[in-house]
């Protein structure tokens, strides 16, 4: 905050009493309002300390005080100025919430025609946090699995979990939920965003509530109805998912808030100084980079200050491992264009509490030039929409894919070497939590969110997906297995990918949603994982993938596979006879087969053969034979390699020595 005011902002409670302080460079008066239930009790005007504070102590109240702040200034919100003293404000650093936000109307209505918003607004608790969490290195691993998960939808109808934790952080630290996270060898969890959020405003009158939290309105306070215990729900969940050698990864949205575009409602930053928090064009409009009706000023040093102390927050108090950035491009942002060497980033990088975490952007947003996959300087990790979209077509049958498949198994060095690096930063995955589920991918041919209230506009209309004969659910045998045959073939060509993989929660045993692609609204059964009814043989052969991944010393590197060196390839691509794949192969737009053979498949230097047959047909494939070394299946049960190998499967064959079995 070099030439800006650095003092401490949100309520620091001291044996003494609390300091407040809010940062505004347009309001004229600041106020913080203490109360008594939802009774106001006082309202006290901050005082002016440097460039944009305002700040005050009030003697003899302590931890558990509720308050909000108040601000005045000129109102002329073409301008981006939106002062209205009636408007209750959360404070941006608020570390605790005493109930959830609902959306009103009357949160948007303009100076002096919606009354106090005082009985509508959340109030801010004052809180004495606790010894920080002992610095400790990331939990998470090159290649690792990344399981990414809504707390709620998760745990809301997890038959062991008691009710009263059903749908909380709390339910993550019970342990049926960290058995079945070890059973799938889960390197971190990426916990969806935890942050208070508030509904978008045309769902309350559709009966439908946000069910995914994308749409916070501050960035440090915990939603509680997913943390009723506040940042220590979070801390104990951290602590019990550690102690079973998992990380924890939080999902965390610094790209726009739920104030909306202008007729959102004033809860927060709009109403402190909407100029300074959000992007604005030269008109005065609030840019909309992010399809949500505003966008953060991530340029603006208030707001970069503002998003580190976040990070830290959760590290200091909770102990998480990494970050997730949605729409991580916003981020990126100066004087509106994207740039990898951003403040921000280079902040993120440079920060000791910050710089060895887990990095992870979704590399994209709407504005102009905002996709940015490649783009984001190391160590961030990123979301390979390009690794989903290439192995979708391959198994849904497109032509000329088998290069394609190629490459992203080997890491996505197209992407990622740009620069001339040798490593990949890729997450590789084939489903998250927008868009179909896996299952869905492969029995719907097209969206279904009719269920949304929006006649089935909203949400992508090109997935990429295929659904074997028969639109949802079938009762035909014939169509089930080949159903069962295309997921397992898309979930093998995952855990046989260069780089770390994403899993989202349930897709190891058939989560469906109907055919809904943007199920974001339905925090019901819909989302709600059904563990009773889960395909418990799916998620079997999910943990056995898994397994073999940790087993396999290649999977552990995060160097491109390039076929050298010579005398010892990490990687050769074949055909199914076995010979080398060549330019003819390549480019056969009917290619349906491929082998990627890996020189790393055993710690004793056995290799392992990933024996990928897309087409429907069965086809033979053969292997390149060693001396003193014999082929063997990986996985039990497994196809008989001297047999034909069934159509859309995928196999995997070790290399073991002949005195092996003594």
């Amino acid at each position: 905050m070099r030439g800006r005011w650095a003092a401490p902002l949100g309520a620091v409670v001291t044996a003494e009493g609390v300091r407040f302080a809010a940062w505004s460079g347009a309001a004229e008066r600041v106020w913080v309002c203490l109360f008594d239930g939802e009774r106001e009790t006082e309202r006290l005007e901050l005082a002016r300390e440097g460039e944009g504070g305002h700040a005050l102590f009030v003697p003899g109240i302590g931890a558990g005080t509720k308050y909000g702040f108040r601000a005045d200034g000129r109102y002329a919100p073409e301008r981006g100025l939106w002062f209205d003293p009636q408007k209750l404000l959360v404070d941006p650093y608020a570390l605790a919430l005493d109930r959830p936000y609902v959306c009103d109307p009357r949160l948007a209505a303009r100076r002096g025609e919606g009354g106090d918003t005082a009985s509508l607004v959340p109030k801010s608790l004052a809180v004495s946090l606790p010894e920080p969490v002992a610095p400790r290195q990331p939990l998470f691993s090159p290649g690792g699995l990344i399981y990414e998960l809504s707390v709620r939808a998760f745990t809301m109808r997890h038959p062991d979990v008691p009710p009263a934790e059903r749908g909380t952080l709390r339910a993550l630290a019970h342990p049926a939920i960290v058995a079945h996270l070890k059973k799938l060898g889960v390197s971190a969890v990426e916990l969806m965003p935890v942050a208070a959020w508030i509904d978008e405003r045309h769902l309350p009158a559709l009966g439908l509530s946000n069910a995914w939290g994308y749409n916070p309105v501050t960035f440090m306070a915990p939603d509680p109805r997913l943390a009723p215990g506040g940042i220590a729900d979070l801390r104990h969940a951290v602590e019990a998912l550690h102690a079973a050698g998992i990380g924890v990864i939080l999902d965390v949205v610094f790209n726009h808030t739920g104030e909306s575009d202008e007729f959102g409602p004033t809860l927060s930053l709009r109403g402190l100084d909407a100029r300074a928090y959000y992007r604005h064009d030269e008109a005065g409009r609030l840019v909309n980079d992010t399809g949500t009706g505003n966008t953060l000023a991530c340029d603006h040093p208030v707001v970069r200050r503002m998003i580190l102390d976040a990070l830290r927050h959760f590290v200091r108090h909770a102990g998480v491992d990494g970050f997730r950035f949605d729409l991580a491009t916003v981020l990126g942002r100066e004087g509106g264009a994207f740039t990898p060497e951003a403040a921000l980033l280079r902040d993120m990088q440079a920060d000791p509490l910050l710089c060895d975490l887990v990095l992870i952007a979704e590399p994209w947003d709407i504005g102009p030039g905002g996709y940015r996959l490649g783009g984001f300087p190391p160590p961030f990790l990123e979301w390979n929409d390009r690794f989903r979209d290439d192995s979708r077509r391959f198994w849904r049958g497109d032509a000329g894919t088998v290069g394609a498949l190629a490459t992203r198994l080997a890491g996505s060095s197209d992407i990622f070497g740009r620069d001339g690096r040798n490593t990949t930063r890729t997450v590789n995955f084939i489903a998250a939590h927008d868009g179909m589920t896996l299952a869905d991918l492969v029995a719907y041919g097209r969206k279904h969110n009719e269920a949304n209230g929006e006649e089935n506009r909203d949400g992508h209309d090109d997935n990429l997906s295929w659904n074997n004969g028969a639109e949802g659910v079938s009762a035909d045998p014939q169509i089930g297995e080949r159903r069962r045959n295309d997921a397992r073939a898309l979930l093998a060509t995952l855990f046989a990918s260069r780089g770390a993989i994403m899993l989202t929660a349930g897709d190891e045993f058939g989560r469906t949603q109907g055919g809904n692609n943007n199920a974001y609204a339905q925090d019901n059964a819909v989302t709600w994982l059904d563990w009773d009814g889960r395909d418990r043989t799916l998620e079997d052969f999910v943990a056995t993938l898994s397994a073999l991944r940790r087993s396999v010393p290649a999977f552990a590197e995060t160097d491109f596979l390039t076929g050298g060196p010579a005398e010892a390839p990490d990687v050769a691509w074949l055909t199914e006879t076995g010979a080398a794949m060549d330019e003819a192969a390549w480019h056969d737009p009917a290619r349906r087969r491929l082998t990627m053979l890996l020189g790393q498949g055993t710690a004793e230097g056995g290799r392992l053969a990933v024996l990928i047959n897309g087409d429907r047909r069965a086809c033979r494939f053969s292997l390149p034979a060693r001396p003193g070394w014999r082929w063997m299946p990986a996985l039990e049960p497994a196809p008989d390699i001297a047999q034909a190998l069934p159509g859309r499967s995928v196999t995997f064959m070790i290399e073991e020595s002949d005195g092996d079995s003594g």
